[in-house]
């Protein structure tokens, strides 16, 4: 979004005014331009004839997007039974979607095969299960590669003490289990956290994935998983996806040249390929002044946006209703009965009741972790194609908070008293 003839437009021109009168606020847009930026700039910067972009589409999973993932040539990556079928739905095919759970029952797993979709297990546990019930099945295994990587550590999946993967300490374990069942492993994976910074992180997990990856002679892919960093605040650094993508390529080449064949490089970005491209629309309901804050309350909350409570994550936020004039200091808040702090002390073109405030870096896990707490409705969605905006889900309404209630009949009515 940038400000253009003293508007704020977006990609394309778009006026998210204009869609915040059309469609009423909160809203989530989602521009497709941003996304195939990110998409391409991704493919561009690993020069290998093998490589495969699977979106985690935990990050933002509304099927039109799904469907706009599948028109530029990525897989998915989906950690649910429920995220494969909407992979289904938007029209993967089976063998574009890697299912990698983590402590689900063997049932869900019996689910993915019947579907016939890349599995991917990361405990001992399981894969022994699923040795013994499909040994002919062909899978991955997710190594945990004990390093600490990723923006904070509710985020940092790979180190000594996650729950996710298997310790590459425990190979020995993984081969006696492989042999016992005849198993078919055709992949190895990898997965250290989100908003990484420092590629030599990934270059130390890489030399772990291929001292792993020599042990097993049948492999068709190595999956590096993501967990690159996007800017969120005004001159934040990111990852440098363009060395990252230099130093890998040589190493996967070489490394490619000693196993004796060519094989996929795979990762599973999600938040890389759409965070930036989402922006979230709210109306100022209230400004509040106290002895020491002026409050600017918003007509939403943690229900529809809860990375800043849960994460301390920064969005950036502006006021689109005006592009000029002073700026004052906010604190933005919203609605829920709860301390749901967008920002502190924030330096913002000063605000008035009914302004529209957006939401940069609103497209990865913003709506897929929504809810409906205080019985609030979940937002809209829309997605702007091309110059042209598209409703991709309706706001919620009572009907739908109630939908799945089954009422009792006649329980709680008071008994006549015999006296």
């Amino acid at each position: 979004m940038q400000i253009v003839d003293n508007k704020y437009v977006l990609e394309g021109g778009v006026d998210p005014l204009i869609l915040a009168e059309k469609y009423g606020c909160p809203l989530y847009i989602y521009e497709t331009a941003i996304i195939k930026r990110q998409y391409d700039r991704l493919t561009n910067a690993f020069k290998l004839k093998k490589i495969k972009i699977n979106y985690a589409c935990k990050a933002l999973n509304n099927i039109e997007v799904l469907k706009y993932m599948k028109s530029l040539g990525a897989g998915l990556d989906t950690v649910s039974i429920q995220e494969v079928k909407l992979g289904l739905l938007a029209g993967f095919r089976p063998d574009e979607i890697i299912y990698t759970p983590n402590c689900v029952s063997i049932e869900e797993i019996t689910l993915a095969v019947e579907m016939g979709v890349k599995i991917n297990i990361d405990n001992l546990s399981i894969l022994e299960q699923f040795g013994s019930l499909y040994p002919e099945y062909p899978i991955c295994i997710r190594i945990n590669p004990h390093i600490m990587g990723g923006g904070n550590s509710k985020i940092s999946v790979g180190h000594i003490d996650s729950k996710f993967g298997i310790s590459f300490h425990q190979t020995p374990h993984i081969h006696r289990i492989v042999k016992a069942h005849e198993m078919i492993v055709e992949g190895i994976h990898m997965h250290t956290g989100s908003d990484i910074l420092d590629i030599d992180v990934f270059l130390q997990g890489a030399e772990i994935l291929f001292q792993v990856s020599k042990e097993f002679k049948d492999l068709q892919y190595i999956d590096f998983g993501s967990g690159f960093k996007v800017p969120y605040q005004e001159e934040d650094i990111e990852t440098d996806i363009e060395e990252l993508g230099e130093q890998i390529t040589n190493r996967f080449k070489s490394f490619c040249a000693e196993y004796g064949r060519n094989l996929t490089l795979m990762f599973e970005p999600g938040k890389f390929l759409v965070s930036q491209s989402g922006i979230f629309l709210v109306k100022v309901n209230v400004i509040k002044q106290t002895t020491s804050t002026v409050f600017a309350g918003v007509d939403s909350g943690l229900n529809h946006l809860i990375r800043p409570m849960l994460y301390d994550a920064y969005h950036k936020i502006v006021n689109i209703s005006k592009t000029e004039g002073r700026s004052r200091i906010y604190t933005v808040v919203g609605y829920i009965c709860e301390t749901d702090t967008f920002g502190t002390n924030r330096k913002i073109t000063e605000i008035n009741e009914g302004d529209i405030l957006a939401f940069y870096n609103a497209g990865a896990y913003c709506f897929t972790m929504a809810s409906n707490y205080n019985s609030r409705y979940r937002p809209a969605e829309v997605l702007v194609h091309e110059g042209r905006d598209y409703l991709i889900r309706r706001r919620e309404t009572f009907d739908d908070l109630i939908q799945t209630q089954l009422e009792l009949k006649n329980i709680f009515e008071a008994k006549a008293v015999k006296v």
